[in-house]
């Protein structure tokens, strides 16, 4: 999967409960997301870790899902790589 896919895949199972909430709060439990993972961090939990680097990978493409960003197309944008990705 790439990250278009996986935009399009956080689009189908959450845009509607999302553009209900808007995107400040969005934003909001983005950041609560960032903050558990600054604790699995802390704690170099392996498991937590991953969890919690998934969580804020699907809060930060809802939110890219809600300003209508293809962030796959922002990220190539901003890091161009020496070829195809």
């Amino acid at each position: 999967m790439d990250i278009r896919e996986a935009q399009e895949h956080i689009k189908r199972l959450y845009y509607e409960r999302d553009s209900a909430r808007g995107v400040f709060a969005t934003f909001t439990w983005f950041a609560e997301e960032v903050g558990e993972l600054a604790e699995a961090l802390l704690h170099m939990d392996r498991g937590m870790l991953e969890e919690e680097l998934a969580d804020v990978f699907a809060w930060l493409l809802s939110i890219a899902n809600l300003v209508n960003v293809d962030l796959e197309e922002a990220f190539k944008k901003k890091y161009p790589g020496h070829g195809s990705f």
